[in-house]
């Protein structure tokens, strides 16, 4: 996910298969390739504890990216100090919340996994689209 929770890439894989594991196919299948930044500043990566590992950790870095990995009792912690900041890990549980708003992918009934992609990546497209700013206003039925 972007800063704004639009979804860069998408990997399936089977339900028995940890996050952690497909760490790097995820990052290699970044739909929109960005010129590398200018300040390492730039190009920050945010994830849940289970990322920890040495090689989870190994393969971010490996990227170039800023890991910034907190468990959510740190982040609650943070949150008590200074009630205005917002998590981080925020937009990537609000982007998890509008792909479950697709009844269709709620639950896995496809039995091909590149019509289950294909479903995945038009809602990808939908919520995309649904960031960009338009001057008309249309109304989504």
């Amino acid at each position: 996910m972007d800063g704004r929770g639009v979804p860069l890439s998408i990997v399936v894989t089977g339900a028995n298969e940890h996050d952690v594991t497909q760490i790097d196919a995820v990052l290699q299948s970044i739909m929109v390739k960005r010129k590398t930044p200018s300040q390492r500043r730039n190009k920050h990566l945010c994830a849940d504890a289970g990322y920890r590992g040495k090689t989870a950790m190994k393969v971010i870095l490996g990227h170039g990216y800023i890991a910034h990995v907190v468990d959510r009792r740190k982040e609650a912690d943070n949150k008590r100090r200074n009630p205005k900041r917002r998590a981080r890990r925020w937009v990537v549980e609000v982007c998890h919340s509008w792909f479950n708003r697709f009844r269709k992918l709620l639950v896995r009934y496809e039995k091909l996994e590149r019509s289950f992609l294909a479903l995945n990546h038009l809602a990808a497209a939908i919520i995309a689209f649904r960031k960009v700013p338009l001057r008309v206003n249309i109304i989504y039925g």
